[in-house]
């Protein structure tokens, strides 16, 4: 049976808790690579174990998603009563207890299905607000014959492409958002890929472009930023700025754009091709498998890799499409969230000014109005993000210590609307400390009155130490930090369940990282990033103090 993660398994539990209380259609928020997939197949299983009479509907907009979450779920329950409805798959099932679906292949077989008690979706932003489309047309359908029927909802984004929150207006379909474990979160649990920036010396201007709900004009938009002269001095920034990257993703504001971008890098020597909604599907699937299996570098595509698109290997993310979409923004850059063996970390080149204009991705703010009617979209000039003066980081408009630096804003400090929105790592809005080599490591048991004792974790860093304090017997949200400490520091399962267990046990299994990275949190400091040597499997080389410590 897959082993849950600590927020998979309490993403989950709020589904079950949300109904438990009486709601009705609950929303999941979880960041792109985090196993959404996994909490699916869990959620599928669980219902059916409660409910065995229920009939589930599982559906996604492209053939990938079928495919990987019905895998997900036969890997946790290999006799689940699974059937699939793909066209591209070959694949047309209808009356399996558990189906799982591409919205195109069914969304005209509402009354061939059967009853379906719980719906299922992943992608859910990709669910219109009004009662049209796809997904809406089938709900319809299917309601007629179950009324009180349920939908679940999972996405990276719950907000949809114009900005509109999904659990907000008269006519939403979810009720609220239950759980939420963001980018920021991901990457700071170790799961996720951190992100970098660098400064672009070229940039697109839309400042002319017209607008239409909520998003630039297509045609428009490509006519801004598809000109030669700044394809080429893009490229040209690219290929030095990514010269040491293996796996470059591209996009693109229209079909020429990313055709031109093609040939732009592939002038310079570089295995590139491209993808977008005219191209092929059996070419499409090729090209991205040669992708995804390192024989392209780059790929440029246009609208056709926001979403369902998963290739872990990519550290190169570039951003020559300009969006008033937070929802856009977000997923464009989920792209290069995934870990892989090898990555650091995936490098965000912003041509688009989409960091300054949307804010540091893991402090996204989604405003709407208040009389629930459509929101408005981001403004073309707007500033969410300001440079600092002293190291050029960007961080988020309320910061007031630079976490790179420590240059501090006063209250009168407005932020400037000059600013470089793709400055060195402001792709977060809480910029990367800098490395710190360790040259020792110790473990203390650590007693503090009226609390469990904890495992204390040294990690000596020339004359500075930073500690860890790691909660093995305090239960609850702490034990579950302390598990997921465990296990990114290579330790085998089962997780230690006392201190003096997880004593006995450092030495052998613990590995040590060779750097650190440390971040000032109020009084204290947290150890926020662990590079270990890659392929030298070091030990801890721990000397091991059992003393009990004050």
């Amino acid at each position: 049976m897959t082993q849950l993660r600590s927020y998979q398994r309490a993403g989950v539990d709020a589904v079950f808790d949300f109904w438990a209380g009486g709601g009705e259609n609950p929303l999941v928020e979880a960041a792109t690579g985090t196993g959404k997939s996994v909490m699916v197949s869990t959620l599928t299983r669980e219902v059916m174990e409660r409910w065995p009479d229920m009939r589930v509907l599982m559906l996604v907009h492209v053939k990938e998603l079928v495919q990987q979450n019905a895998q997900a779920l036969l890997r946790s329950w290999p006799g689940a009563p699974v059937g699939i409805n793909s066209a591209g798959l070959g694949r047309r099932d209808l009356r399996s207890p558990i189906l799982f679906a591409s919205i195109q292949s069914v969304y005209r077989q509402g009354r061939n299905l059967g009853p379906r008690d719980l719906i299922l979706i992943d992608e859910a932003h990709l669910v219109p607000k009004a009662g049209d489309g796809m997904y809406r047309r089938l709900l319809d359908d299917l309601q007629q014959t179950v009324p009180d029927l349920r939908v679940a909802g999972f996405t990276a984004t719950p907000y949809r492409l114009d900005s509109g929150r999904l659990d907000e207006g008269d006519d939403r379909l979810f009720s609220e958002i239950v759980f939420s474990y963001g980018i920021g979160q991901g990457i700071a649990d170790g799961y996720l890929s951190s992100l970098v920036s660098k400064a672009t010396d070229t940039t697109l201007d839309v400042s002319g472009v017209a607008r239409r709900g909520g998003e630039f004009v297509a045609g428009a938009l490509e006519a801004a930023c598809d000109q030669d002269a700044i394809t080429q001095a893009a490229v040209d920034e690219l290929a030095h700025l990514g010269r040491d990257r293996r796996s470059w993703l591209l996009f693109a504001a229209g079909v020429k754009h990313a055709a031109n971008l093609r040939d732009a890098v592939r002038a310079r020597g570089i295995a590139c091709e491209m993808v977008s909604g005219e191209t092929p599907q059996g070419e499409r699937d090729r090209i991205v498998r040669d992708f995804r299996e390192g024989r392209l570098r780059c790929l440029t595509n246009c609208s056709v890799l926001t979403t369902g698109f998963d290739a872990p290997a990519v550290d190169l993310v570039a951003m020559l499409r300009p969006t008033l979409s937070v929802g856009l923004y977000v997923q464009i850059v989920g792209r290069g969230t995934r870990l892989a063996s090898g990555k650091e970390n995936c490098l965000i080149l912003d041509y688009a000014g989409n960091v300054r204009r949307h804010g540091p991705v893991d402090a996204i703010e989604v405003r709407g109005k208040k009389d629930g009617s459509k929101p408005a979209a981001a403004e073309v000039t707007e500033v969410r993000a300001k440079e600092c003066p002293s190291c050029s980081s960007l961080v988020a408009l309320n910061t007031r210590v630079c976490t790179t630096c420590g240059h501090e804003w006063t209250r009168e400090d407005a932020p400037k609307h000059d600013a470089v929105a793709d400055a060195e790592r402001a792709i977060l809005s809480l910029a990367a400390p800098p490395w710190l080599e360790v040259s020792g490591l110790s473990f203390a048991r650590h007693t503090k009155p009226g609390s469990p004792d904890s495992l204390r974790a040294e990690f000596h860093c020339g004359i500075l130490t930073h500690r860890v304090w790691v909660c093995l017997e305090h239960g609850g949200r702490a034990a579950e930090k302390a598990a997921q400490w465990w296990r990114r520091m290579g330790g085998a399962e089962p997780v230690p369940a006392t201190v003096e267990e997880g004593l006995e046990r450092a030495e052998a299994e613990l590995v040590w990282p060779h750097a650190i990275q440390a971040r000032q949190a109020g009084k204290f400091w947290e150890i926020v990033g662990y590079r270990f040597a890659a392929g030298e499997g070091w030990s801890t080389r721990a000397v091991l103090n059992v003393e009990e410590a004050a």
